[in-house]
């Protein structure tokens, strides 16, 4: 990768980004919004709310973000500008971690704005540090990006794109443990969730929920989710590619 195409590549797409002002509030706004629904939905059990919510900090930053980034290639690819930007000394992977570098940041910003609703506002108690909780939704929405450009190559419209969602996004939302606990799922329900990201992002967030300090389960299951994530990115490189002489 070169640096300084890497630095102007993430520009480009920041400033993309942010010149759409309905995807910076459905990045920033969305995720707070759902976790005022929740608190009112367990206002009276706290101890839910809290069970649920820090789970959800991480689950949702990575379906917007899925969702966001999947639709963002897919007009890359179907405008013209991806074929126009394989011309220039623009490398695969300075593309993707522009990418990942841009929404990251949005990702950070997102789990921030979020973090703070449900940290200060609805006065969430975890045992671990409100940074780790930061730390794991970042990974998570990098993962989340990571799939999204991904998923993106398979797509011909922004409709198929959307359509991806409930085929990678939210079996492992039904399988990570956030509705029924793992090990009261049916056996090979609980094996097919051992192969999802989803799942230890979930683990993560637990551990950090239940522990006042960083433990060796928490940054395994952390390596987990980057792994898949660099994974998915290395795939997603494999789909860019000239259609044209």
């Amino acid at each position: 990768m070169n640096a300084s195409i890497l630095f102007a590549t993430t520009g480009r797409i920041l400033c993309q980004l942010t010149r759409d002002h309905r995807t910076v509030a459905l990045v920033l706004a969305v995720p707070a919004l759902l976790l005022t629904l929740l608190y009112y939905m367990f206002e009276s059990t706290p101890v839910v709310f809290d069970r649920i919510a820090i789970v959800m900090l991480g689950v949702l930053p990575f379906i917007v973000m899925f969702l966001i980034t999947s639709i963002a290639m897919l007009r890359e690819r179907t405008s013209g500008t991806l074929e126009r930007l394989l011309t220039t000394p623009l490398g695969k992977l300075d593309l993707l971690a522009g990418y990942g570098i841009a929404f990251g940041l949005a990702a950070a910003a997102q789990a921030g704005v979020a973090c703070a609703v449900a940290y200060w506002l609805f006065d969430l108690e975890t045992a671990g540090s409100i940074w780790l909780v930061v730390l794991v939704a970042v990974v998570n929405a990098v993962l989340g990006v990571a799939l999204g450009l991904l998923c993106s190559a398979f797509a011909r419209t922004e409709f198929q794109a959307v359509q991806f969602m409930p085929v990678v996004a939210l079996p492992q939302v039904f399988l990570c443990g956030l509705l029924v606990p793992r090990e009261q799922m049916a056996g090979w329900l609980e094996t097919v969730s051992d192969f999802l990201p989803l799942t230890y992002a979930v683990s993560a967030l637990r551990e950090v929920g239940g522990n006042s300090g960083t433990t060796s389960q928490m940054w395994a299951d952390l390596a987990v989710v980057g792994g898949v994530a660099v994974a998915a990115l290395v795939l997603a490189a494999g789909t860019l590619r000239r259609r044209t002489a």
